[in-house]
């Protein structure tokens, strides 16, 4: 599998023989992206299958990092049974497929040239907070190069804010749930953390799944979650959507805005910062 990344839109060239036995696969198995988008070419001679997309285009998803624009989507065989309807003879597949850009960039060769902007858009951008939510490698230090895992390994997943001139915020994770699709209202669906910040999955008997406290900063989040898949479903790639927030930082935690993990321990929800009762519903499930 090619994949070329352009200004605008993504080429993926699949070679017929994806599993290099010599057995060629039928284009009509192969789409791209969830949505399921169509080859645009075959080429006979060389047996290759290609699919050109804008980068917003079949489902696509936008990752940001401090340095990166990432666009994501996947390439998906699906054999479908032919002759004989009770069999097949190839497995099915999905390629992971990313296009990295540089968020920091010149244009162009010539210098930058100023230029008066009006107060309006100087406003908005001072206002505009970037969010990002990034796997992390073991000691917390860079993201995670790899998004595989096996199981009885820990996710380790920090959520950040850039707030450029904006007041001094306090970052918290509002919800997250897992699910098979980016669709994040599809079924089945497990929820991380909920209620406004309670790390939910903590509290099942065979999980360690806390925030990390103390925070490195206030405009940052850590938690870890254990490594799970979804039972009765042998598909591997699981999609985790959160919803992040902030808050003034001299505001004090209440139940609207907290960081909440269960200490099985002592049997209580325990805050990153805070008094405990700002956890409370947690266990009640009546937060705001």
């Amino acid at each position: 599998v090619a994949v070329q990344c352009q200004e605008a839109q993504v080429v993926v060239t699949v070679h017929r023989d994806l599993f290099g036995t010599g057995r060629l696969v039928r284009a009509a198995d192969l789409t791209l992206g969830p949505v399921a988008c169509l080859p645009v070419a075959q080429n006979a001679a060389e047996s290759t299958v290609t699919f050109v997309a804008g980068l917003h285009e079949c489902g696509s998803t936008l990752q940001m990092t401090p340095d990166s624009l990432i666009y994501k989507t996947s390439l998906s065989y699906k054999p479908a049974p032919s002759g004989n309807l009770v069999i097949v003879r190839t497995n099915a597949a999905v390629v992971p497929i990313e296009c990295h850009y540089p968020r920091k960039s010149n244009v162009s060769s010539n210098a930058v040239r100023p230029t008066w902007a009006p107060f309006h858009s100087t406003l908005s951008a001072e206002e505009r907070l970037m969010f990002s939510l990034r796997l992390m490698n073991d000691d917390w230090s860079t993201e995670r190069l790899s998004n595989g895992f096996q199981l009885g390994e820990s996710l380790r997943l920090q959520a950040d804010v850039a707030s450029g001139n904006h007041v001094p915020l306090r970052l918290f994770v509002d919800d997250c749930v897992a699910t098979l699709s980016p669709d994040r209202n599809s079924s089945p669906r497990y929820a991380l953390i909920d209620l406004s910040g309670c790390l939910v999955d903590g509290r099942s008997d065979d999980t360690s799944s806390a925030f990390i406290s103390p925070r490195p900063r206030q405009e940052t989040l850590q938690f870890m979650v254990d490594v799970f898949r979804f039972a009765g479903d042998n598909r591997n790639l699981i999609y985790i959507t959160c919803h992040l927030k902030v808050s003034p930082a001299d505001q004090a935690p209440n139940p609207l805005n907290k960081a909440c993990s269960f200490n099985k321990a002592s049997s209580l929800w325990t805050p990153v910062e805070g008094t405990g009762d700002v956890c409370s519903c947690c266990e009640t499930g009546n937060c705001p």
